[in-house]
């Protein structure tokens, strides 16, 4: 199985940070011009491309479009495509862009804050994009602060090989379902999540019973849960940012690893995604 591999193949780790929106800039393949967009700009058909305000003020309203704008005046021209999370706008220490507040050691003096996390390749088109993980950093300037935190994992990861190995074992007693079943799951899953329900002994029957599923696939579900969980303990970050969620302090959103079975996203559901399945969208 792919996944349990990849918890344990070398990679490359990033930090996921909860900014908002997402910001993709660069030069467009297609006509050789500087854009600034949203993820939007890679859609098939809805393209949302902006090489000029106008195009903003065409595309966006709200505080989406006082976003890019802003970005368009201050990002630095590339002949990358460059994907980041916007923080905030620069005169203070705290900024709150989604779910989790940041607070910097000192008043950002950068007019705009990126967090950028992923690169993108294409030949010709936005739409043939391909993805992959930031192994270059930017160069802060008076207008833009780009975020950077560093992460590694530990090398030996020999007790989450052990509980690997046992969860392939598991998968084999394991009955799997269907794409629409396991939507079915997922939703159950996610509806136990938001309302901070521990999904125990007792909760692993409830859920294959309402999704007349095998039990051993819940258990096995949760045993990929903890595994992941443990993962954390391995990971070592290296910034001097401050996280909370609700008052309360925590890590970052996330951890994106990449390596050769693929990239995925380690992200502790039981705080951030709880918090974020309930946070009052504001957009």
């Amino acid at each position: 199985m792919s996944v349990l591999d990849w918890f344990t193949a070398p990679g490359n780790l990033s930090v996921k940070i909860d900014g908002a929106p997402a910001i993709v800039w660069g030069r467009n393949p297609a006509t050789g011009n500087f854009f600034v967009g949203t993820k939007s700009v890679f859609n098939k058909k809805l393209i949302k491309i902006n090489e000029t305000h106008s195009d903003i003020d065409r595309n966006h309203s709200g505080r989406v479009a006082d976003i890019l704008h802003a970005c368009f005046d201050y990002l630095p021209r590339t002949n990358r495509i460059i994907q980041g999370d916007f923080i905030g706008f620069g005169g203070d220490d705290t900024f709150c862009p989604n779910t989790i507040t940041y607070i910097f050691p000192e008043k950002v003096a950068a007019k705009i804050i990126i967090a950028p996390h992923t690169y993108y390749t294409a030949e010709s088109d936005l739409r043939d994009a391909v993805a992959h993980p930031m192994k270059f950093s930017l160069n802060d300037s008076v207008n833009c602060k780009f975020v950077k935190v560093y992460a590694e994992i530990c090398p030996h990861l020999d007790d989450i090989e052990d509980v690997c190995k046992f969860a392939k074992q598991m998968s084999t007693l394991c009955t799997f379902v269907s794409d629409k079943q396991a939507k079915k799951i997922t939703q159950v899953l996610n509806r136990y999540i938001r309302e901070g329900e521990s999904i125990d002994y007792v909760a692993e029957y409830d859920i294959a019973s309402e999704c007349e599923c095998d039990v051993n696939l819940i258990r096995l579900w949760n045993l990929v849960q903890s595994i992941k969980m443990d993962l954390f303990c391995f990971i070592a970050r290296e910034d001097d940012i401050k996280c909370y969620i609700d008052g309360q302090e925590s890590d970052h959103e996330g951890y994106v690893l990449s390596n050769k079975f693929g990239t995925y996203k380690i992200v502790n559901r039981r705080q951030f995604s709880c918090a974020n399945f309930n946070l009052a969208k504001n957009w």
